[in-house]
């Protein structure tokens, strides 16, 4: 057993790490480093995306291919709209097109009725708030709600009757929601 006598004090025994050490380096002395020819890949970041986007997308896509043609949105008796007397037709074609820019949005699916309202409330309270003029209402289809029909849908149709913010609505583009949401004009302040 060799040990470097250099570094120990004379009488001393050698610590097992030293001899540990040593022998260490006696195995190590003829080795080489590698040379390093391994490239890690460069990990692309996703966009981040909403997590009901692309099946709602998906699912609306799936209903308009499979739906007859005569029955879809424009002749289904489903679909939502409302103006008040100082809309113009010209106005409401327009929202029913999809031709107003879409501000914000809220998605009540899942709620309770009681929720939905209070949700619905404070979203309206905060478009106004922020002057937007024209925001999406995703209710949904009701297709959860069994032979009662879509519930959300109907307390939105009347809720939003109610509000003297709300100037209009309709039934949004099946890109949008189709008859699952509406779109909303509200009043300019």
């Amino acid at each position: 057993m060799t040990t470097d006598k250099s570094t120990r004090r004379p009488g001393a025994t050698p610590a097992p790490a030293d001899e540990e050490g040593g022998l260490f380096r006696r195995a190590m002395a003829d080795a080489r480093p590698l040379e390093r020819s391994v490239v890690e890949p460069v990990k692309k970041r996703l966009e981040p995306r909403a997590r009901f986007t692309r099946r709602d997308e998906r699912a609306v896509l799936d209903e308009s291919l499979a739906a007859p043609l005569d029955a879809t949105e424009g002749g289904s008796g489903d679909s939502l709209s409302f103006c008040r007397p100082t809309v113009g037709r010209r106005t409401l074609r327009k929202l029913a097109r999809g031709k107003f820019s879409i501000q914000d949005e809220l998605d009540l699916h899942g709620m309770t009725v009681a929720e939905a309202r209070e949700s619905l409330k404070a979203f309206i309270a905060a478009a106004l708030a922020r002057r937007l003029t024209c925001v999406r209402v995703i209710h949904g289809k009701g297709l959860g709600s069994g032979h009662g029909g879509p519930i959300l849908k109907r307390k939105v149709d009347v809720w939003l009757r109610q509000w003297d913010a709300v100037v209009a609505f309709v039934s949004a583009k099946p890109i949008d929601g189709g008859t699952g949401a509406l779109y909303v004009l509200l009043k300019r302040s």
